[in-house]
């Protein structure tokens, strides 16, 4: 009888974690030159590199609980910005910026990266 206790203890632990580990998806992506109400303005592949400041934009599905994604900037193979976002619902609109510089002119990405280091996505841009 003991044995049949600590089997279903030992199914429902396993069971309750499974339920509670949420996959987070990126539903939408952007980079863009502003935010609005939530939402990116225009969705840019390639921008002068005298711009000055581009936005990240994401949005998060699967939450089911508060958890963050990490927007990785990279210039060529070099992490330039690391930015941590909460996400704190199951449908999460979020974003983070980076100002450039003119000799920064060169390929671009940021990755999503979630708490468990897995990438959600990876969002190439130009700066000519």
């Amino acid at each position: 009888m003991m044995n049949k206790i600590i089997l279903f203890l030992l199914i429902g632990s396993c069971w309750i974690s499974v339920a509670f580990a949420a996959e987070l998806v990126v539903a939408e992506s952007a980079i863009t030159t502003a935010i609005e109400n939530q939402q990116p303005v225009d969705q840019v592949g390639s921008y002068p590199a005298d711009f000055g400041k581009l936005f990240c934009y994401t949005r998060i599905l699967g939450a089911t609980t508060e958890t963050s994604i990490t927007h990785v900037w990279y210039f060529r193979d070099h992490v330039m910005a690391e930015v941590v976002l909460p996400v704190v619902s199951e449908n999460w609109r979020t974003y983070s910026s980076k100002r450039f510089l003119p000799q920064w002119a060169g390929q671009w990405r940021v990755k999503v990266i979630d708490t468990d280091g897995n990438e959600l996505a990876d969002i190439p841009f130009l700066l000519e």
